[in-house]
């Protein structure tokens, strides 16, 4: 699978399905890779070219230095299309995903055809979370917050249910590397993209979870109702809902592309 350098940081990208498909583009949580999809890919790769990477600070691309930002995020993004040749996307992204896809639907329309927003938000008023995160982590490490994250991720019914899931999940989070993951926590409690939502043409869909306490449903609504024409669904999840609710979540992606 290519690595396909952006602005100095290699990106790892895996492609997949037709090439003269549309193509659907992926775009992960904050401390996850490509994998957070995989109960998704085998579905979306039939009927589009897929494509999924990793962000940078993540699973098998680079670590550059901070400070990171969505438009950086959103012009990493426009590399791998640029690479591959592909002019347009449809845009599935997940928490930080999303946050990207908010960024490119308001600042590079002509790259994307439709987008799907998934539990993510538009901006955090109360910065000292994330604040406490980073302190957390950079004196004890990813391990300290990573059972906590797991409880933000996944309600306690499906912990108790799907652990294997759950241990799949919280190793890809403990496999980030410290610097990467901190500076990306940096630009997710710095940005502001309520400005640029009544800008996005892109058809939209919000999708969002009903138990999630990260980008819970009034941010959902909130982007939903200040994005012209702006669709929205909510799912019985916590925040990783593509993996709580796979198969709903698979259908209702696919019911959304498909109109």
């Amino acid at each position: 699978m290519p690595v396909i350098v952006a602005d100095g940081c290699p990106l790892h990208v895996e492609v997949e399905g037709p090439e003269d498909a549309p193509a659907l583009m992926l775009s992960n949580s904050l401390g996850t890779t490509l994998h957070m999809w995989d109960a998704q890919a085998a579905a979306f790769a039939a009927k589009f070219r897929l494509i999924r990477y990793d962000r940078r600070g993540h699973g098998k691309s680079g670590v550059t230095p901070g400070p990171y930002s969505m438009a950086r995020f959103g012009q990493d993004a426009i590399a791998i299309m640029d690479a591959l040749g592909v002019e347009k996307v449809h845009w599935l992204g997940l928490s930080m995903g999303g946050m990207v896809g908010q960024w490119l639907g308001a600042n590079a329309p002509t790259r994307i055809d439709k987008l799907i927003l998934s539990n993510t938000t538009s901006h955090y008023a109360d910065k000292a979370p994330w604040d406490a995160r980073i302190k957390t982590i950079r004196e004890k490490g990813i391990a300290a917050i990573a059972d906590m994250v797991m409880t933000v991720w996944f309600t306690e019914r499906f912990r108790k249910s799907n652990p294997a899931d759950v241990e799949r999940m919280k190793a890809m989070l403990l496999a980030t590397p410290a610097e990467g993951y901190i500076a990306c926590c940096e630009a997710i409690r710095d940005m502001d993209l309520r400005d640029g939502l009544p800008s996005i043409k892109a058809p939209t869909m919000v999708i969002a979870g009903e138990h999630d306490p990260s980008t819970n449903i009034g941010a959902g609504e909130y982007m939903r109702s200040h994005i012209p024409g702006a669709s929205m669904i909510v799912l019985d999840a916590a925040h990783i809902s593509n993996v709580e609710q796979p198969d709903a979540y698979t259908r209702e992606v696919l019911a959304f592309l498909s109109k």
